[in-house]
């Protein structure tokens, strides 16, 4: 399977299959140095995929290989200097391809390397996770700092990305329930028929770790984001909805540390209790809990959480503007807005989400 962006220029093909990473051999043959930056739990994992992908290179070139950490310790300026310090000690020059094999966290992390290195290298990238179906698409690169996620980063398209279905064998469940936040993400905008199908085919943790049918979803996940993003770039507009679930998903994930996708979709609870007060909707949000516990996510740190420590984060999410704090609420499934809510709303939600978890 294989999509293409539709920008005006500098389009870049998503190759999605089986032993998709063989495609390398091909892409990095222009290039006099391909720099490797791979999650060191990938290459412990799958050590042969890793191989497939170092042979792959050309004996005449030059070849590195650097490995990180698969979380958000990664994303830090000092990990990024030492990183940067260390290609730029191998006497690189601009012809010169940055392949990233790992997780949201590795693509994420060397993309902004490829970003600032000399003013921009190539990269690609090689997700090997769910999660990394929504992250490795679109071109929005950058690392952490002490203050939030993501505040230092850039619009960087790669130059392909290899999606090598592979991977996902060797996925623990936390992993996959991870990802699935994206995946389910997606559905919840596409609308109510693609939400009730995603539903009846993972209804349960069981169903999930299967992964059975997931191609399907992943396709469908990336071609969504794609279709927003092609026609809103730089996130000023309709490419804000696809932060639906993040903006308090972002600050219990700084704040309780657990896994990107499970504070999503405990984000995207949240906005549907959100959404009832703001928009007057109706949203059933028992049935939304029913379901996330159904596939084991962990609801607890919701209750461990800190009005103030979460308000604090949620205030320094990058869609706010002068009027204050503003969310991806959905007045109805597949209709998403942005929306200003005033902090009185936003701790009303909180504590509602904590009394109907308790």
């Amino acid at each position: 399977m294989q999509l293409m962006t539709t920008y005006k220029d500098n389009n870049y093909p998503i190759i999605i299959d089986h032993n998709a990473i063989f495609e390398l051999n091909q892409l990095l043959s222009a290039y006099r140095d391909v720099v490797f930056i791979v999650d060191k739990n990938v290459e412990k994992a799958v050590p042969e995929k890793i191989q497939q992908a170092l042979a792959s290179t050309h004996s005449e070139q030059f070849t590195h290989i650097l490995k990180v950490e698969g979380n958000e310790t990664t994303k830090t300026f000092p990990v990024y200097q030492h990183i940067i310090e260390h290609i730029l000690d191998q006497g690189i020059t601009r012809n010169t391809c940055i392949v990233a094999i790992g997780g949201g966290v590795t693509g994420d992390f060397a993309g902004f390397v490829a970003a600032t290195l000399l003013r921009g290298v190539d990269f690609i990238q090689v997700p090997t996770t769910i999660l990394a179906h929504d992250s490795s698409v679109g071109g929005k690169v950058g690392i952490n700092t002490p203050q939030g996620k993501n505040l230092v980063g850039v619009f960087y398209r790669p130059k392909a990305v290899l999606y090598d279905l592979d991977f996902l064998e060797t996925l623990p469940y936390t992993e996959i329930s991870s990802g699935y936040a994206e995946v389910y993400k997606h559905a919840l905008l596409n609308g109510e028929q693609d939400q009730r199908a995603i539903e009846a085919t993972f209804p349960n943790k069981a169903a999930l770790s299967s992964l059975q049918d997931m191609d399907a979803f992943l396709l469908k996940g990336i071609q969504t984001k794609l279709d927003i993003v092609v026609q809103d770039e730089r996130e000023k507009g309709m490419r804000k909805f696809l932060n639906l679930g993040h903006t308090f998903g972002h600050a219990i994930e700084y704040d309780q540390k657990i896994p990107h996708g499970h504070a999503v979709m405990i984000g995207i609870l949240y906005q549907f209790v959100v959404a009832n007060e703001v928009l007057a909707t109706d949203f059933d949000i028992q049935h939304y809990i029913n379901y996330f516990e159904a596939l084991d996510y962990p609801f607890n740190t919701v209750l461990n959480s800190n009005f103030d420590a979460i308000i604090k984060l949620m205030s320094k999410d990058k869609k706010n503007d002068a009027t204050g704090i503003q969310m991806v609420l959905l007045k109805e499934i597949g209709q998403p807005e942005v929306t200003h809510v005033e902090e009185d709303i936003i701790e009303k939600a909180f504590y509602t989400l904590q009394n109907y978890l308790k």
